[in-house]
């Protein structure tokens, strides 16, 4: 597979992997928010982790601006 990965061109790997972070970070967003709920209903040990989970899913959330380009490659 990284040979054909190689020999795709080089903004379509820069696309695809960009992608690729959005959608990580969209599933790592709804996760924190799954446990925090499941904290928030006694199925986990609740100690402060649905608050900080929640920010963590807010800076994951926000922080896909980041994967924005800054520039040209």
């Amino acid at each position: 597979m990284l040979a054909d990965w190689n020999r795709l061109p080089e903004a379509l790997q820069i696309a695809l992997s960009r992608e690729a972070l959005h959608r990580a970070a969209a599933l790592i967003a709804e996760q924190a928010e799954v446990l925090a709920d499941e904290m928030e209903c006694g199925g986990l040990a609740d100690r402060g982790g649905p608050d900080a989970l929640r920010l963590f899913a807010a800076v994951v959330r926000e922080g896909q601006d980041e994967l924005a380009p800054a520039g040209h490659a």
